[in-house]
């Protein structure tokens, strides 16, 4: 009894069944895969994954009390191979185990092939656990026994009924204390936990415990408290999991997209990851990726900018660095840089290469004259404009086009008014 009267909030108030989960309906609700799983006793393995404090484990812990399947939980790490033992004994005696297994992504070869035959045959039900993208970081072998579930952060209103749950429950909860918390602080436990339902349960269990206690027994909870006890927000871009890098697309493709509030919404959630080298690194690829021939000076300032930011450090290299977002997201965009190169290394991949022209060859290459090739190039330089109609490409490419420019600024109708015009007098060839 003691070591649930010292168990955190949070974990105290785990689901005891499906029925009293919060959120994730798209696997529990009344067609979601889980739930019918659970009714039909149909359990399979399955690899759960997403953010820290969502509901891997509530919900691997209530298909168990569903269930009423024994229910045992270890850590991928730090558990051992005796101790996956023990289990699979358990369940040789007393027939199937849900084991719910924590950093799964981090499971070794050892452990693995230890596992693998009792998940064949049914014995143990295996619950893994990951924050890390299931598709990339665990081995095929045990993806392909496992139903992959992706589980999202709750939202405002999912933790606010889970504050209010905790508050009122007198047995796992704080129901056995006179508690009055304002609304302004139950707000911000429920917007700053970033939908982490442990930290915003955590956090007001410690704003209860610690509060002061007035002359009639109540212990009153201020915004003042909620600030202390959750003085920062979880940030839903810590910088060596999964979801920077969905922080990192979203922000690339804001400013491809051109909106450039939601470019800078997300250039602050990668601020505050305090990732600055990845930061400066997207953003120079964004200006040649994205804005490219539209506007080819945007690289050079975007450059500038990041030297800037680089110099000053955080937090004042979050001005430069906003500057070149707005900059690159409200400029013309053009990807014909990257399409052009990408469909030219596409052919030399595929061998559409091709003998050089005569004309193009070293002029002092020694054995050309004594076999009797014409060289014949034509020095542009030598002509009007500046350009004469010649071959260039291998003959097998002759008529080959990998630059298609883009209309979406005068500098590239520009450009393609050059192209076209030398189009038209090579064709003539």
């Amino acid at each position: 009894m003691n070591n649930v009267a010292n168990e955190p909030l949070a974990s105290r108030m785990r689901p005891n069944n499906i029925d009293e989960i919060i959120s994730q309906q798209h696997l529990v609700g009344e067609k979601g895969i889980i739930r019918r799983m659970v009714k039909t006793r149909q359990l399979s393995s399955m690899i759960f994954y997403g953010p820290p404090g969502i509901g891997k484990t509530s919900i691997a812990k209530a298909i168990a009390g569903s269930t009423e399947y024994k229910f045992r939980q270890l850590n991928a790490v730090t558990n051992t191979k005796k101790d996956m033992q023990m289990i699979v004994d358990e369940a040789k005696m007393s027939g199937q185990v849900i084991l719910l297994l924590d950093e799964i992504h981090r499971l070794d070869k050892a452990k693995q092939d230890f596992l693998l035959p009792h998940l064949e045959n049914g014995k143990i039900v295996l619950i893994g656990a990951t924050t890390s993208n299931p598709y990339h970081a665990i081995n095929p072998a045990i993806r392909s026994r496992a139903q992959i579930f992706e589980l999202y952060p709750l939202d405002e209103d999912d933790i606010h009924e889970a504050l209010e749950r905790a508050l009122h429950d007198q047995e796992r909860g704080l129901g056995k204390y006179n508690v009055k918390v304002d609304d302004e602080a139950m707000t911000y436990f429920a917007t700053q936990s970033q939908g982490d339902v442990r930290s915003a349960l955590n956090a007001l269990e410690l704003a209860v415990l610690s509060s002061d206690v007035s002359k009639d027994d109540l212990r009153h909870i201020t915004l003042q408290d909620a600030e202390d006890c959750l003085q920062r927000g979880a940030f839903l871009s810590d910088k060596d999991g999964d979801m920077h890098y969905d922080v990192m697309s979203a922000f690339q493709k804001s400013i491809r997209g051109s909106d450039v509030n939601a470019a800078l919404h997300y250039l602050a959630r990668l601020i505050e990851a305090g990732d600055l080298p990845t930061i400066v690194r997207r953003l120079l690829v964004i200006s040649y990726e994205d804005v490219g021939l539209a506007s080819p000076g945007a690289g050079q300032r975007t450059l500038a900018a990041i030297e800037s930011a680089e110099r000053l450090g955080f937090p004042e290299a979050r001005i430069p660095l906003s500057q070149a977002v707005i900059e690159l997201s409200l400029s013309p965009k053009s990807n014909s840089a990257i399409t052009s190169i990408d469909a030219a290394l596409s052919d030399i991949r595929k061998g559409q290469a091709g003998q050089i022209p005569d004309h193009l060859r070293d002029g002092h290459y020694s054995g050309a004259k004594k076999l009797g090739r014409a060289i014949g190039y034509k020095y542009p330089h030598n002509h009007e404009g500046g350009f004469v109609a010649q071959q260039y490409l291998p003959d097998k490419l002759k008529n080959k086009i990998y630059y298609e420019p883009k209309t979406t600024s005068k500098s590239e109708q520009q450009f393609k008014s050059v192209h076209d015009n030398i189009l038209a007098a090579q064709k003539k060839l």
